[in-house]
């Protein structure tokens, strides 16, 4: 599904580039111009981030 219609980008390239390392919103930004033209795709980006995000120790314990 398309994510951010002002770039045209989907959720599956959006996931693409988290697992290749761009684990932030504004990694994404940086990478695929998510969320820099309108800002209504943001939430949506960080929700994706989110479901990806790997565990942190303090969340492990």
């Amino acid at each position: 599904m398309y994510v951010c219609i002002c770039q045209g980008i989907t959720d599956r390239q959006i996931l693409d580039a988290i697992e290749r390392g761009h684990g932030s919103s504004a990694a994404l930004a940086d990478a695929l111009g998510a969320g820099t033209c309108c800002g209504r795709c943001q939430d949506t980006v960080e929700s994706l981030v989110q479901s990806r995000a790997k565990p942190t120790l303090w969340q492990v314990a």
